[in-house]
């Protein structure tokens, strides 16, 4: 156990690590993320450490030993492989910070999702699935540019965040937390890149009109059918 966290009388947290570490090979196998790009967080409630992926290393040679531990002001707690944390540390923690009943933060740079933050264009709730993204204003909104890894961008992304649990990072790629996992958080972000994709082919096949999208109220309402005998 590294000797920082036996100071503090923390487990090392192998399960986040394992469960980070996973979904960052997910998001390269299914093309979310390419060439090293993107990046992947998980807070621990109990300690309030955040797992988190390094810098700099091809996914398929990832392990769960190369993830890093670092505390909510960037300071690393555990480094087993001697690696960087990624440089979005800072927008991670600004998520978890704003938002504090975020668990866990996906990064990608999938290329509908993208095309759409380099235009700087929210993505409007064009199909009810939206519903799942933790939107207030039914759309996927644009953080505004700030260059990769300063404290700029740190700062860009609150106002996004406190919108919704999911939205666009403008010229640069598409960011999801959730309150549960990684897994949850991965499962937004996959989303996201889907709705853009449908919402990029409707625009190409109606020349460039808007579709039809669903109001923040209808989303709103949403609730499991009453109908359904659970008993």
């Amino acid at each position: 156990m590294n000797k920082a966290l036996k100071s503090k009388g923390v487990a090392v947290l192998e399960n986040l690590k394992n469960e980070v570490c996973d979904v960052a090979k997910k998001a390269q196998a299914e093309g979310l993320c390419k060439h090293r790009s993107g990046n992947f967080s998980a807070l621990d409630p109990e300690t309030q450490y955040v797992v988190i992926t390094p810098t700099g290393v091809d996914r398929e040679c990832l392990s769960a030993r190369d993830l890093l531990v670092i505390d909510l002001n960037a300071n690393v707690v555990e480094n087993l492989s001697n690696l960087k944390p990624t440089s979005e540390t800072l927008m991670h923690l600004s998520i978890y910070k704003t938002r504090p009943e975020a668990k866990a933060v996906a990064h990608t740079h999938s290329l509908y999702a993208t095309t759409f933050a380099l235009l700087g264009k929210p993505i409007p709730a064009v199909v009810y699935e939206a519903f799942t993204l933790g939107l207030t204003k039914a759309r996927i909104p644009v953080a505004p540019y700030a260059r990769p890894g300063t404290t700029e961008l740190a700062q860009s992304v609150v106002a996004s965040c406190k919108e919704a649990e999911c939205f666009l990072l403008e010229k640069h790629g598409a960011v999801a937390f959730d309150k549960s996992s990684i897994e949850e958080a991965y499962l937004k972000i996959s989303y996201v890149e889907e709705i853009a994709h449908l919402y990029y082919n409707t625009l190409v096949i109606s020349h460039g009109e808007e579709p039809d999208s669903f109001s923040q109220t209808e989303l709103s309402e949403w609730k499991y059918p009453s109908k359904i005998n659970l008993n």
